[in-house]
């Protein structure tokens, strides 16, 4: 049975204080394409349960299920193998139920498993301090813009053509809300990096430089003199990582002066699950931390002397006045940040170098093997388990032939870059831990055959 406890003259009444007609009226702001105009095609108004079962079993066999397929996907979310025990740890009672500390010194588990978090994520980004966790690296990649506005009070974000297309869509949506001018540009399919002509665009009207590391064509770059240029014009650095494990392998960007953090914590601990949900990682320089939005665990002792955890910062809307919020972010994803410390705990420091080594051997493989390809040219210098290469031809065609063969190849540019004629070709490539050297094998013969 529903429970509606609102009368329809109670939500008369609501509607007419806010000045809404109609709930309707309420999600204008929505696209008229991504509203539904009735129920959804395809599912029966009413079934039993048992019947719900088999339709959407049904449903579910048309997937090409990841880990039964050579797999090659990436662009931001990867598939990596998680071990056994974090999903068996991650579903204890205390840690699936729990969800904000509301009162928080009451949850000192919670709090402890947070605390761990953060300074797992400081170490890995290389900065002094980071939070409890963002929704996903999107959502994060904004709020360091928002908190770049507010430390220097200027309203220009100059975004690099390398950062995934995605995170530029999300910061586009919501700097429409705030009056921040962001500028942005495609990548040249090329293997050089935007660096040198971002230094020449920072003025004394940005706020900050956002740049992905690497970028979306796998592309690694020294942020050091970019990170020069930005504090020589008093702006910020923003670096983005939506692939936490190259940093077992790469110089983190806060030990090349990168002034906020924040990334995709996907890749540890968290499977790839159609997108979400994922956890944001956030990190920053410790005289910004009062400008950091959402939370920050600290430690300390109880009267009795013994050692205890507290919420040591929570400058967000459901704690304080609105107006004075950092963010309206309102929580942390605790349960991916709970699997992503249990898979960091499990790997240590010098198993996630050995994982990272894993990748990067891999890649490497891989991208010699198609470099043999016909008609394949790989693009890039550098790269960590993320390369991109130029079909000479359009690639998504390619892709989706790859697709029904069963081998997923990786993510087409013109699928991230519609209408960009220049890009069309490109196919990026991502090779964990998980790819066998017969998935690359087979990659490269179905290739071969359809470029033949």
């Amino acid at each position: 049975m529903r429970y509606l406890p609102l009368t329809q003259p109670d939500r008369d009444a609501m509607l007419s204080v806010i000045g809404a007609s109609s709930i309707d009226d309420l999600f204008v702001d929505v696209p008229e394409e991504a509203r539904l105009s009735g129920p959804i095609a395809g599912l029966p108004n009413h079934a039993s349960e048992l019947a719900v079962e088999r339709h959407m079993t049904k449903l579910a066999r048309q997937n090409t299920v990841a880990g039964e397929v050579p797999f090659f996907l990436g662009c931001g979310a990867y598939r990596h193998h998680v071990p056994a025990s974090v999903d068996h740890l991650i579903q204890r009672g205390e840690f699936l139920t729990a969800y904000t500390p509301y009162q928080p010194e009451i949850a000192q588990g919670t709090l402890q498993m947070l605390f761990e978090f953060q300074t797992q994520v400081a170490r890995l980004l290389g900065t002094d301090v980071a939070n409890a966790s963002m929704y996903d690296g999107s959502t994060a990649c904004w709020e360091a813009i928002g908190m770049a506005r507010r430390i220097t009070r200027r309203g220009k974000a100059i975004l690099s053509s390398g950062l995934h297309p995605h995170y530029v869509s999300v910061a586009k949506t919501m700097a429409k809300y705030t009056g921040d001018q962001l500028e942005t540009s495609t990548p040249t399919f090329t293997a050089d990096t935007d660096i040198e002509t971002l230094i020449g665009r920072i003025d004394a009207d940005t706020s900050c430089v956002v740049v992905q590391y690497p970028d979306i064509l796998g592309r690694v770059a020294d942020l050091t003199p970019l990170a020069d240029a930005c504090h020589a014009n008093k702006a910020l650095l923003i670096a983005v990582v939506t692939e936490p494990v190259a940093l077992g392998a790469l110089r983190s960007p806060g030990e090349m002066d990168a002034d906020i953090v924040v990334g995709e914590g996907q890749s540890i601990g968290v499977g790839l699950q159609f997108g979400g949900p994922y956890v944001g990682l956030f990190g920053c320089k410790e005289k910004y931390v009062r400008q950091m939005p959402g939370r920050l665990c600290g430690e300390t002792v109880d009267a009795n002397g013994k050692r205890g955890f507290v919420l040591t910062l929570s400058t967000r809307e459901q704690h304080i006045r609105r107006e004075k919020a950092t963010s309206n972010i309102c929580t942390n994803s605790g349960l991916c940040a709970l699997a992503f410390s249990i898979h960091m705990t499990l790997l240590g420091e010098a198993g996630l170098r050995g994982l990272a080594e894993i990748n990067h051997q891999s890649a490497c493989a891989a991208a010699d093997r198609l470099a043999k390809v016909p008609g394949v040219t790989v693009i890039n210098d550098s790269f960590f388990n993320e390369f991109t290469i130029d079909l000479g031809r359009e690639a998504r065609p390619i892709a989706r032939t790859l697709a029904d063969r069963g081998i997923l190849a990786g993510v087409s540019l013109g699928r991230l870059y519609p209408g960009e004629e220049t890009l069309s070709q490109g196919l990026v490539v991502a090779v964990t831990e998980t790819t066998t050297p017969e998935d690359v094998e087979a990659f490269a013969t179905a290739l071969e055959e359809v470029l033949a």
